[in-house]
């Protein structure tokens, strides 16, 4: 039977197709090919197979599961992710059957879009169920809220470590969402048993009998359950959806950067249902009702997750970061009085993918040149290449280079979260004391908030269609503006926000009625505010969710995500640093404070300005942060030799 095929032969476009009917997932080029004095079918199969194997890009991350080793690199490898055995080749980890794309993309802005709706189901009322059911003071309960939204960002970054180093994405989003469940499901069961008696109290006129401490216990485990699942789901999930797009193809690059803003948008779209039908049940006493839809929006949510998990698009986890961060700063710290020429050379694997499982290279960077020396390669380090902890990659000492760039944009971003959680707490207390009736209709506070969800969705399309462009035509672009640019224009904005809200104050004391609670203003004076933050968010959060999605190396893209939720975490915790420190330093003596119980008795309008002010200096800090960064360039070409010059 040989003898029969060896004599046939093929031209190169017959041999093309003969390889990619062998090798369905393979990219050919001119390199993969047997020379054409080699073209019958044993040969062709050898010669090919030997080929492939040495070829640097026969298999791509794109639907496809690579294996190739990085030669010289395997020991690195092993020690530089903490000694794992998974890792002691660096493979790609885009699986070969992942199909990924738009279709897989929307399918997870519903899921958002769903588990948005359910979380702001309980949070945008939380406020007034503290106040109303359980008793609390204003200043109390705006303090547990911001302590509260805060835990929940906080827990992103729980998840994000889970979900880059151990369990990868797909699995972590899964996971969360599950705990999500059942803490809506413990919200829903507590309120209703324990918490709402009698039956329809706590819509601002029937009072609530006061609370059993297992009730009180119950709803506290509950709404931080609630806290934990839904903050470790949600940088996992942007970043899971951006993973549906190959990075390598131009077309889907844009698609990706266009997902970041969709994201946003389907999380406003998921809360503008809980801001308008579900605030006014609750508002009226319905408070169980709206925490059951929640529960079912938030199963919903997870049947539509696990409903594409046949063709979803998997990264596997590249490993824990904290050994490969701490590896640089001792090998560095070994070298610390070693002197480097300019020009010396820095070590770095051969090939275009890093020692680092599942991470490109990163090309070399001027600047904190005292990390450098950490891939300075000395006579000691001769034999010491596959030790990270004496010698690291410059990719290797990239990766915490970045990390500490990222570091003071990140700082400067809390100040402007300050201004977004008080959409959660001042601004619903303070409209809760304004005219909200419109003839027989009483309009929710907390459903104000559809102001800003508009602002947001309505600026979203603007921005995309109109801005961009134009952005791109004034500016050579082509994204328009770059992400620093779109978070400094929301820092300004927000700040703005600040300063009609402490305004609209302003007006709303000098038309309190003596002897009444709620003043005579209407309570659609707080527009310009709501919509003012709505508009911030579009160029501050999504330019957030672009720039440390894509600024942030291969191996730690959800801490990159997360770093977005953290700082909304802490704006949180400094919200309420703010309001205790005020309230301590303003109602001393007989003094009621800035933000008392009775509203019409203080100064609210003192606390926005304040917060305006402290704004306006961070986005001075911020302008001068931003001049300093410097990106990440992604090595994409592949480089000969076992040692790079840097």
């Amino acid at each position: 039977m040989t003898t029969g095929f060896t004599g046939l032969r093929f031209n190169p476009a017959s041999r093309v197709f003969f390889l990619r009917a062998l090798f369905p997932f393979s990219r050919l080029d001119k390199q993969s090919l047997p020379s054409p004095e080699s073209s019958n079918i044993p040969e062709l199969l050898v010669l090919s197979l030997v080929k492939f194997r040495k070829s640097k890009e026969a298999l791509t991350c794109s639907n496809r599961l690579s294996c190739r080793d990085h030669g010289d690199s395997k020991g690195n490898a092993e020690h530089i992710n903490g000694g794992d055995n998974n890792t002691a080749t660096a493979k790609q980890c885009i699986t070969k059957k992942a199909k990924g794309g738009w279709s897989l993309a929307f399918l997870l802005l519903a899921n958002q879009g769903l588990a948005t709706l359910a979380f702001f189901g309980v949070g945008v009322n939380l406020v007034l169920f503290l106040t109303r059911v359980l008793g609390q003071s204003n200043a109390e309960a705006a303090n547990n809220v911001s302590i509260w939204t805060g835990t929940v960002y906080l827990c992103s970054l729980i998840g994000a470590f889970l979900s880059d180093s151990y369990w990868g994405r797909y699995l972590t989003c899964a996971l969360f969402q599950v705990i999500f469940v059942v803490g809506l499901v413990l919200v829903s069961i507590s309120s209703w048993l324990f918490l709402l008696k009698p039956e329809g109290c706590g819509d601002g006129e029937k009072l609530c009998t006061p609370t059993s401490s297992v009730g009180k216990t119950l709803f506290y485990l509950a709404i931080y359950l609630v806290a934990f699942g839904y903050g470790g789901h949600q940088p996992t999930i942007a970043t899971f959806g951006a993973d549906q797009f190959d990075e390598s193809n131009p077309k889907q690059r844009d698609a990706k950067a266009a997902f970041f803003c969709y994201f946003y948008f389907a999380l406003n779209t998921g809360s503008l249902f809980s801001n308008t039908i579900l605030v006014y049940y609750e508002d009226t006493g319905k408070w169980t009702l709206g925490f059951w839809v929640s529960t079912a929006s938030a199963v919903l949510a997870l049947v539509g997750y696990l409903l594409g998990s046949p063709k979803y698009r998997y990264v596997k986890a590249c490993g824990n970061p904290i050994p490969r961060v701490v590896q640089v700063f001792v090998a560095a710290g070994r070298k610390w009085k070693t002197k480097q020429e300019e020009g010396e050379e820095l070590y770095e694997v051969k090939g275009t993918q890093s020692a680092i499982k599942g991470s490109r290279k990163i090309f070399h960077t001027d600047g904190l040149g005292c990390l450098d020396k950490a891939a300075l390669i000395t006579k000691r380090d001769g034999d010491m290449r596959a030790n990270p902890w004496q010698l690291c990659t410059v990719t290797q000492v990239e990766e915490v280079k970045c990390i500490l760039r990222m570091l003071p944009i990140w700082l400067c971003t809390i100040i402007y979260s300050v201004v977004f959680t008080q959409m959660a707490s001042l601004f619903v207390e303070q409209g809760d004391v304004m005219n909200a009736h419109i003839g027989n209709f009483h309009l929710p506070a907390a459903s104000m908030s559809v102001f800003d969800i508009c602002s947001v969705l309505l600026c979203t399309g603007i921005y995309r269609q109109i801005l961009i462009p134009l952005a791109c035509r004034l500016s050579g672009n082509p994204k328009g503006m770059t992400e620093l640019q779109r978070m400094g224009i929301g820092l300004v904005i927000g700040m703005l926000a600040m300063v009609a809200a402490g305004l609209t104050e302003v007006q709303r004391l000098k038309q309190v009625v003596p002897g009444q609670r709620n003043s005579e203003m209407s309570i659609f004076w707080q527009i310009p505010q709501y919509v003012l933050v709505g508009a911030s968010e579009v160029f501050m959060y999504v330019g957030q969710l672009e720039f440390f999605n894509g600024q942030a190396p291969d191996g730690i893209k959800s801490l990159g995500s997360s770093l977005c939720m953290m700082s909304i975490s802490l704006g949180n915790f400094v919200s309420s640093m703010l309001v205790n420190m005020v309230m301590s330093i303003t109602a001393r003596g007989d003094k009621p404070g800035w933000i008392p119980e009775d509203l019409n008795m203080g100064r609210m309008d003192r606390f926005y300005f304040l917060i305006g002010v402290l704004t306006a200096v961070d986005f001075v800090v911020y302008v001068m942060c931003a001049r300093w960064y410097k990106r990440i360039d992604f090595g994409e070409t592949e480089e000969e030799g076992s040692a790079d010059r840097a």
